[in-house]
């Protein structure tokens, strides 16, 4: 008997999945966030730290080394599964967190920050979230996932400068790593179990994956999106927190009271327009319309720099552009890969995000220091520029639901996945022996549902 999936709430493994995943990726966003508002300030008082070139490398060796092994880690997680490799990335986070604690000048900063990025849990963690949601719902995970990252940024910024006072540089680092061991127990215990074994064995047999990944156009547009997008980001943190103390005169300690309201602001203020632009079918319109907004706030940064009131407001626009492209993208990905190749997929996405953050902090503190601050937001206006023309030509994926269905008991689960796969209108088939059924990802308009329950045993 037929059993499908019906549209609406998340189920409890599904928001349960979603809100643990989503705390485990803040988790890892808190290592990069909790020393952006205060690290460009502290770290005059460290060896070498008068260099705004090791400033830049100190904030980016992060990326670096995220950008070097997310496709590693990603690929690793289709093989070998998620949470084992979650966890040994918290564990190389957690020792570059002690690393960097016990740094006397910049060169170990960059060390312990090149090992807490080697840490790379972004691929496995938005893969795994994509494995344990249904089509309709995924949007919404990502965006969880995406609204731990604003919010992570919000308490970072509230929390820094009182941490600072309170434990130091080094201290900050202490508890990050702390922290991440204690992501290890919610890994274990909090988040569901994964993907049945059918469906890792399917992965297993997958060949070719990353080929295909590097050579599909829509992916490559989403993926040059995440690099411009962090790029900027990180090129604009090394320049405004320096300028908030002396365009500003406002000390770092007070950093917060600009920071908090203007990302809990943004997160307001994206809602309407993110779930009008997905019931309506105009994600690509807000999409866009988000790059331009985003090239708007660089033209702005670079001509308002030392006008306070204009940089508050420049902020402000900022994190709601960041915000609506952030929850987007990794979405998209999800839709555009497929699913025995996702990790895959997704760690080549993380991988640029994680270049756009070395990139942006190398790139900018060398403009900072040799051509000035407002270079930095020249630099970031051909960036946002150069995404634009990039994603006019992109395809939103259309509509696809997932649907359920009963399976005979002991059927031979990889041939009925391939029977199943072979079915017009189906994008994806999961065979799932031990539950008894197939998970099927369909596009409704073509789906040839009455061959689908003659295969699983829905009619005689």
């Amino acid at each position: 008997m037929m059993s499908p999936t019906k549209p609406g709430r998340m189920s409890p493994v599904e928001l349960r999945g979603s809100l643990s995943l989503a705390s485990l990726f803040a988790l890892r966003m808190l290592g990069l966030f909790l020393i952006l508002p205060v690290f460009a300030v502290d770290a005059r008082q460290l060896g070498g730290g008068d260099s705004q070139i090791l400033v830049g490398l100190a904030l980016g060796a992060y990326g670096l080394t995220q950008g070097l092994l997310q496709i590693p880690y990603g690929m690793a997680s289709d093989r070998y599964g998620r949470k084992r490799i979650i966890i040994i990335g918290l564990l190389l986070f957690a020792f570059g967190s002690f690393v960097a604690a016990s740094a006397a000048d910049m060169n170990v900063v960059i060390l312990g920050r090149a090992l807490q990025g080697a840490g790379a849990i972004a691929a496995p963690v938005t893969a795994f979230a994509a494995d344990i949601t249904r089509e309709q719902h995924r949007t919404k995970a990502m965006a969880m996932i995406g609204a731990s990252i604003g919010l992570t940024f919000a308490v970072s910024l509230v929390a820094a400068p009182a941490l600072y006072q309170a434990i130091g540089m080094s201290g900050i680092f202490v508890l990050t790593g702390v922290l991440s061991l204690g992501a290890i127990w919610v890994t274990v215990s909090v988040v569901p179990p994964e993907p049945v074994a059918a469906e890792r064995s399917a992965r297993r047999e997958r060949g070719g994956a990353l080929g295909e990944v590097l050579r599909n156009a829509e992916q490559l547009r989403l993926n040059f999106g995440i690099f411009s997008l962090h790029m900027v980001q990180m090129a604009i943190f090394v320049v405004v927190p320096v300028a908030l103390v002396d365009h500003g005169g406002i000390p770092v300690s007070e950093h917060w009271k600009i920071y908090l309201p203007v990302v809990l602001g943004s997160f307001l203020l994206m809602v309407p327009p993110l779930l009008h632009a997905e019931r309506r079918g105009r994600m690509k319109f807000l999409f866009l319309s988000s790059i331009i907004l985003l090239l708007s706030v660089e033209a702005g940064f670079a001509v308002c720099l030392d006008n306070f009131y204009m940089v508050v407001a420049l902020l402000l626009a900022f994190f709601f552009a960041f915000n609506i492209l952030e929850a987007s993208l990794p979405s998209l990905v999800s839709r555009v890969a497929p699913a025995a190749s996702r990790g895959t997929a997704l760690g080549v996405y993380n991988t640029t995000q994680a270049l756009g953050l070395f990139a942006g902090g190398a790139v900018g503190g060398w403009l900072a220091q040799h051509t000035g601050d407002a270079s930095v937001f020249v630099f970031g206006i051909a960036a946002v520029a150069l995404w634009l023309g990039v994603a006019l030509g992109m395809r939103v994926p259309g509509e696809v639901v997932e649907r359920t269905y009963r399976v005979r008991a002991g059927i031979d689960p990889a041939a009925m996945r391939e029977r199943l796969a072979r079915v017009r209108g189906v994008r994806e088939a999961v065979v799932a022996p031990e539950e008894g059924i197939a998970r099927l990802k369909v596009y409704p308009d073509s789906f040839d549902e009455r061959t689908v329950r003659k295969l699983t045993g829905g009619e005689n």
